[in-house]
């Protein structure tokens, strides 16, 4: 009985410890580019971009829509800027910009 009671103690040691074994987030990879236009009626930037890693596409310049109506205001026509890339609901979309 008392190897049983040692097992289950160190299960339960084990189980309290787990939560603080979890893997972090991963840090969203910014991609640098330039504003080529900025569209605000059709919410669209223009960015001529290095490599989008994450969407597996070489540097280009591509159309955008923006998750935030607010970047539009942020965003200026040949500004560099830096921004995460994603495609929702079918749409590559830009959802965060520096």
């Amino acid at each position: 009985m008392s190897r049983l009671v040692k097992t289950l103690a160190g299960l339960c040691v084990a189980l309290t410890l787990a939560p603080s074994l979890t893997v972090p987030a991963f840090a969203a990879d910014y991609t640098k580019g330039v504003v080529q236009k900025v569209d605000a009626k059709a919410k669209k930037l223009t960015i001529k971009h290095e490599e989008l890693k994450n969407l597996d596409m070489p540097a280009m310049t591509m159309v955008f829509f923006v998750a935030d109506p607010d970047m539009l205001t942020k965003a200026k026509e040949g500004g560099s800027i830096e921004f995460v890339a994603e495609r929702l609901r079918g749409k590559l979309t830009v959802t965060e910009m520096k």
